[in-house]
């Protein structure tokens, strides 16, 4: 089961992580899963390798944005935080479920459905 946002320091706060194959990535800290040992990232780029291979090719860095990257824990090299969440901040219900666990949007229409009722009275 993953861990979410609840108690979890950092979701939501940019991460920088350089991967054992030399790549950095940037994105949004999604979710830790401590039983699988992943981290997921979300809205992630690729800055390729940046001179950091001193053997093999250097990777070059990728325009592509993407929705979400899950490392294992044993492929990651460093990780960093650029930009924690402010305190006090709460990250949506969902953001505590990894993305491929996300395939019940009708929960959320009654919560919609009576906001909605709410903000017309």
């Amino acid at each position: 089961m993953a861990t979410g946002g609840g108690g979890v320091p950092y979701i939501g706060s940019r991460i920088s992580l350089i991967s054992k194959s030399e790549i950095r990535y940037e994105g949004t800290l999604y979710t830790i899963n401590t039983q699988e040992s992943t981290v997921a990232l979300q809205h992630v780029r690729s800055f390729g390798t940046e001179g950091r291979r001193q053997d093999g090719p250097q990777i070059a860095p990728s325009a592509e944005v993407y929705e979400y990257i899950i490392f294992r824990g044993s492929d990651i090299k460093d990780l960093h935080v650029l930009n924690a969440q402010p305190e006090g901040e709460v990250m949506p219900a969902q953001a505590a479920a990894p993305p491929q666990q996300q395939q019940q949007p009708q929960q959320q229409q009654p919560q919609q459905q009576q906001l909605q009722h709410q903000q017309q009275k």
